[in-house]
C-alpha cells in the first residue's frame, strides 16, 4: 500500500503563492503517475494537474494552467505543486494521489489533504 504525506498548505493573499508537496512510500509498489486534486467549499473534488513517472507528461486544468507547475523528484517518489498567482476560487482543500502498480494490480492512493486559503 501506498502512503502520502501532504505538506505545503496555508493562508495567502490574492496573487501570491504557495508550494505543495506530497511524499509518497511505495514499499513494493511501482509509480505510474502522482496527481493534484481539490475539492472548494461546497464544491465536488475537481482535477488539478497529473505527471507521469515514465515519459514525464504533464497535464494541468485549464483553470490552473499557467499559473500552477508540477515538478517532481522520482528518486524520492516526491511531488510539488507550485502555486502562483493564486486567486480566491483556489480555496480549497488540495488532495495528492498517486497511482501506482504492484503484482499485477492498480491502486490509486489518497492523501490526507491541505488545507489552502486564498483571501482578497
Amino acid at each position: 500500500q501506498v502512503q502520502l504525506v501532504e505538506s505545503g498548505g496555508g493562508l495567502v493573499q490574492a496573487g501570491g503563492s504557495l508550494r505543495l508537496s506530497c511524499a509518497a512510500s511505495l514499499r513494493t509498489a511501482v509509480m505510474v503517475a502522482m496527481s493534484w486534486f481539490r475539492q472548494g467549499p461546497g464544491k465536488e473534488r475537481e482535477f488539478v494537474a497529473i505527471t507521469h513517472w515514465s515519459g514525464g507528461s504533464t497535464y494541468y486544468a485549464d483553470s490552473v494552467k499557467g499559473r500552477f507547475t508540477v515538478s517532481r523528484d522520482n528518486a524520492k517518489n516526491t511531488v510539488h505543486l507550485q502555486m502562483n498567482s493564486l486567486k480566491p476560487e483556489d480555496t480549497a482543500v488540495y488532495y495528492c494521489a498517486a497511482d501506482s502498480t504492484s503484482h499485477g494490480t492498480s491502486t490509486r492512493s489518497w492523501g490526507q489533504g491541505t488545507q489552502v486559503t486564498v483571501s482578497s
